[in-house]
């Protein structure tokens, strides 16, 4: 599949959630397993005709972690790492924005390839691979967050 208008060497942009509940006061963020490798990540996607990047990071939490809620349309932070791409080493840079989960849903579409567990903060950062992700996790304040 090539991506329209991108050559071979172009950075892509993907979005991404962090699904966050406040549990007993304190902040926990749902982590979900890759397909392929099964490492601990951020659901995140290709943007998505017709929806904003909050909206599609959203649909991205829905998908692969099972959750729906209030995402927020400012992103706290981005990162970069590189895709394998069918054979093509692609550089990516992802927007991430903050779902606060209202639902967590027994069944969704990526279930039964994915796991899923909330965690703290500290320990999500220490389960992600991404230097920059790992950063902005453990920072991350809902405090903070605008409207």
């Amino acid at each position: 599949m090539r991506l329209a208008g991108a050559g071979k060497r172009d950075v892509r942009s993907q979005f991404g959630a962090i699904p966050w509940r406040l549990n007993d006061g304190k902040v926990e963020v749902l982590l979900v397993t890759s397909r392929i490798s099964r490492r601990w990540i951020l659901p995140k996607g290709w943007p998505m005709h017709g929806a904003t990047p909050a909206e599609a990071a959203a649909t991205e939490a829905y998908e692969e972690a099972g959750v729906t809620g209030e995402p927020s349309n400012a992103a706290v932070g981005f990162y970069s790492y590189r895709k394998d791409f069918e054979g093509d080493d692609l550089p990516v840079v992802v927007a991430m924005f903050p779902l606060r989960v209202k639902k967590v849903l027994k069944d969704w579409p990526e279930k039964g390839q994915r796991k899923r567990k909330w965690v703290s903060r500290k320990k999500a950062a220490a389960l992600l691979s991404e230097p920059e992700l790992r950063l902005m996790v453990r920072n991350f304040d809902p405090r903070r967050l605008k409207g």
